[in-house]
């Protein structure tokens, strides 16, 4: 299944990393793991699974070096633990996951038990994991915890594997974005990223599950008014879980400014942010240490130096929301509801003919 840029979609003026990803910061990796089975329901059964988590690696070394980060809450029906935490210290020292509503505490616990085997001292400092959830009930029968310990650990080590890929990782119905639904079609993960003419590079993950399918915007245009009626219209009460990360030195307070720019890319395509979605950011630097007084990537960009970054978060954050729904097929899961595709092909068309307009 093509991305955006693959059938014409170029969001923005500033040009990608080589990758159009967030693996483009380094030392950055993502890996997911998929559950997808179908079983008799319960109690014969676990019924039918179509969710998974995703893993995102940002510093192996955060432990030891907490990294600068800080959030943003667009509206605030969901939850993304450890971002408490993260706000009051500004610090982030774990890997990020991301997975289904009623999975977050399985895949909390696996979290704290993978810091643990890899550092003893974890027992003595302890940790709070940062696990970002979105609801993928139409699709995933959650009467029975789909995802185990292994699924959580395989999702970690295939991040670790990824750093330095030269390939954007998978997209669409992958990982936590197995059971999503976005903009009236199927969603998921979505990545893109953004190089500032500083030479910095600024990237974008997002678990996309929001939105209604006649306000679905691509590039400006009104693509969802164009488009058949959505069946299942009651999805639009979903949630996006963002994450924002660069290399640029940025210190915690200006990385929950980056984090909140992800709200704008997803009005672009469509989101006015529902009652029941929860649309919750986390930014993160890789080369700003949060308790460390020197840093890594020369001085702090601040103030009017975020301007680069603010553009690349919104482009980037645009552009992964069609990845996320132009890589995902058609899904079908519990009592056979089904989350249609979006065509690329019938995006590239109506895209043709508005600009012959």
């Amino acid at each position: 299944m093509p991305r955006a840029r693959e059938i014409g979609i170029e969001i923005g003026v500033l040009p990608t990393g080589p990758t159009n990803s967030v693996l483009d910061v380094p030392g950055v990796g993502v890996g997911h793991t998929t559950l997808h089975r179908d079983e008799a329901p319960p109690p014969q059964g676990r019924g039918i699974a179509r969710t998974g988590v995703t893993a995102l690696v940002i510093a192996e070394d955060a432990y030891d070096r907490p990294l600068a980060t800080g959030g943003a809450v667009l509206n605030g029906a969901g939850e993304l633990t450890g971002s408490v935490g993260a706000g009051e210290w500004g610090m982030l020292e774990t890997p990020i996951y991301l997975t289904s509503t009623m999975q977050l505490g399985r895949v909390y616990d696996s979290a704290c038990r993978i810091e643990l085997e890899r550092d003893v001292r974890v027992a003595d400092g302890v940790v709070i994991p940062v696990v970002g959830e979105c609801d993928d009930s139409f699709l995933n029968d959650c009467r029975r915890m789909q995802v185990e310990h292994e699924d959580v650990v395989a999702a970690h080590a295939a991040a670790l594997a990824a750093r330095g890929a030269s390939a954007a990782p998978d997209e669409g119905a992958v990982g936590a974005g197995t059971g999503m639904s976005c903009l009236g079609f199927k969603g998921g993960i979505g990545t893109a990223s953004r190089v500032t003419p500083e030479g910095h590079t600024v990237a974008v993950l997002l678990l996309t599950n929001f939105g209604e399918r006649k306000r679905l915007t691509v590039d400006g245009h009104h693509v969802g008014r164009l488009l058949p009626e959505d069946p299942d219209p009651d999805r639009a009460e979903g949630s996006c879980i963002g994450i924002v990360v660069t290399d640029a030195p940025v210190q915690s307070a200006d990385c929950a400014r980056l984090a909140r720019r992800i709200g704008l890319g997803l009005a672009r395509t469509g989101s006015t942010a529902h009652n029941g979605s929860g649309e919750i950011f986390l930014g993160v630097s890789t080369t700003r240490r949060a308790q460390e007084l020197a840093w890594e990537g020369g001085a702090v960009v601040s103030g009017p130096g975020l301007n680069d970054l603010f553009e690349g978060v919104v482009d980037a954050t645009e552009e992964a929301v069609l990845n996320s729904m132009l890589t995902a097929p058609t899904t079908t899961g519990r009592d056979g509801n089904t989350s249609e595709g979006l065509d690329p092909a019938v995006v590239a068309r109506l895209l043709s003919e508005h600009a012959r307009d």
